[in-house]
C-alpha cells in the first residue's frame, strides 16, 4: 500500500483515539477543517475561537524576578524562558529556567549556563545546567514525559537532553545544524507521542524530534526554507519563538485529548511573520512543508493532513525572536529589534503592543506565559540590556 495510503489510515485512527480517550476543557469547535487546494488552508486543523480580550492590556506591574547572571561562571544574555508544569528531582512546579547566551565578558554565542528561579520577586539564580554541550544557550523545553529538560546550543550545533539532576543525558546532532530555540509538544492522546520541536539558525528548517512510548526516537528535518538572515551571535534571524497550542500551555504534561488543538506557532524575524504549522504532530516524513520565500506561501506533500498558514507579517512584527501562547490561545510576540511585546489572535488580529525596554539595543530574546485563564495570566520575560528576568503581572 503506498505510505500516503497507510498514512491516511494511520492518521484517521489516531485522530478517532483523540476524540475519545478522555474529556476535553471545552471551547475548541469540533470540526476539522479542510485545506485549501492551493495548500495554504489549516489541514486537520482544530483552531481556538479568537479570544479578543487583550491579556496584554491587563499585566500593568512589571516585577524583576532576579538578577540572570551565573553565580558559579558569570555566564550572561538571558534567552529563552520556560515555566515548570511539574515537579521532579531539583525542579518544582511554577520554578523558572532561563538560558544564558553569553559569557561572563558578555561574548555572544559562549554562554554554557541554565539558572533556575523561584517566581518571586528578587529571586536568587541558582545554576540547573553547566555544560558545553549547549554552548551558546538559546533554548529550553520541559518534557512532561521523562521529566527532561532538552536545551538547544546555537554554537556546539545540537540539542541536548539532561535529567531532574541536570546531568547529561543524550545530545542530538544531524539534521539539527545551528539550533535558534526549542520547544516542546506532550502527548495529544494517549496513543501519541512527546514532541521537541528546533528552529535552524543556517538553514531554515525546522526540525522534530519525538519520543515516547509512540515517538521514533529521533530528529526529522519536517518544514524546510523559512527566511534567515546568516547574522553571527544575537543578530542571527530565523525560524525561533516556537510555540505549541493543544488546548494547554507548552510545557503541560498533556493536552485536553478531545477536539484537541494541534498547532506551532513559529516567528521568523528574517521575515518578519508568524507561521502556523498544522496538526504538526502528524508529520512524519522530511520536508513534509516548504516554506517559500518571504514566509507568506507554502507547499506541502500532504495538504489534507498538514499544511502552514499565514497568521501575521510586516508591522507591528519588527524582527520578532521569542513567542509564546496564553492561556486563551492569543499569542505573545517579543519583537527584538525595538523590545516590544506584541499581542494578536491566531488569525493575526493585533489587541496590543507593549514596549518593555526603552533601550535602542535589541536585548528582549525570551518570553514565557502562565495560568489557568484571564484572570492570573502572568507573563515571564528575558532581557539580555540588563541581564534580568521580569514578569509582567495584573
Amino acid at each position: 500500500m503506498p505510505f500516503s495510503k497507510i498514512r491516511a489510515v494511520l492518521l484517521a485512527a489516531g485522530l478517532t483515539l483523540t476524540a475519545s480517550a478522555c474529556s476535553g476543557t471545552g471551547g475548541v469547535p469540533s470540526s476539522v477543517p479542510a485545506a485549501n487546494s492551493d495548500g495554504t488552508g489549516s489541514a486537520a486543523a482544530v483552531a481556538s475561537p479568537a479570544d479578543t480580550t487583550s491579556i496584554l492590556k491587563l499585566l500593568t506591574k512589571d516585577v524583576t524576578i532576579g538578577s540572570t547572571v551565573d553565580p558559579t561562571n558569570g555566564d550572561t544574555g538571558p534567552r529563552a524562558v520556560t515555566v515548570l508544569q511539574d515537579s521532579s528531582g531539583k525542579l518544582k512546579k511554577g520554578q523558572l529556567l532561563v538560558c544564558n547566551f553569553e559569557d561572563k565578558s558578555g561574548t555572544a554565542g559562549n554562554g554554557t549556563t541554565i539558572e533556575q528561579f523561584s517566581p518571586t520577586a528578587s529571586s536568587k539564580p541558582t545554576t540547573f545546567i553547566q555544560n558545553s554541550k549547549i554552548e551558546g544557550c538559546d533554548g529550553s523545553a520541559e518534557s512532561g514525559a521523562d521529566g527532561y529538560t532538552y536545551a538547544s546550543g546555537f554554537t556546539s550545533k545540537v540539542m541536548a537532553s539532561f535529567t531532574d539532576a541536570g546531568q547529561l543525558k543524550k545530545i542530538y546532532g544531524t539534521p539539527i545544524t545551528q539550533p535558534l530555540g526549542d520547544g516542546s509538544a506532550p502527548q495529544l492522546s494517549l496513543y501519541s507521542a512527546d514532541f521537541i520541536f528546533i528552529g535552524n539558525a543556517d538553514t531554515g528548517a525546522l526540525d522534530s524530534y519525538s519520543f515516547g512510548s509512540y515517538g521514533s526516537g529521533h530528529v526529522t528535518e519536517i518544514v524546510n526554507g523559512f527566511d534567515v538572515n546568516k547574522g553571527s551571535g544575537w543578530s542571527a534571524l530565523g525560524p525561533s519563538g516556537i510555540a505549541y497550542w493543544c488546548g494547554a500551555l507548552p510545557g503541560a504534561a498533556s493536552c485536553p485529548y478531545k477536539h484537541a488543538a494541534d498547532s506551532l506557532f513559529v516567528a521568523d524575524g528574517a521575515c518578519n511573520a508568524v507561521v502556523e504549522i498544522t496538526h504538526a504532530s502528524s508529520l512524519l516524513e522530511t520536508d513534509e512543508i516548504t516554506i517559500e520565500p518571504g514566509c507568506k506561501k507554502f507547499k506541502c506533500e500532504y495538504p489534507k493532513t498538514s499544511c502552514a498558514k499565514l497568521v501575521k507579517a510586516g508591522s507591528p512584527l519588527d524582527k520578532p525572536v521569542a513567542m509564546a501562547v496564553l492561556p486563551n490561545g492569543n499569542l505573545i510576540v517579543a519583537n527584538t529589534a525595538n523590545n516590544t511585546l506584541v499581542e494578536m489572535t491566531q488569525t493575526g488580529q493585533v489587541l496590543d503592543t507593549k514596549v518593555v525596554d526603552k533601550s535602542k539595543t535589541p536585548g528582549i530574546f525570551g518570553v514565557a506565559a502562565n495560568g489557568k485563564d484571564d484572570a492570573d495570566t502572568v507573563l515571564f520575560y528575558t532581557d539580555t540590556n540588563t541581564n534580568t528576568l521580569h514578569e509582567l503581572e495584573q
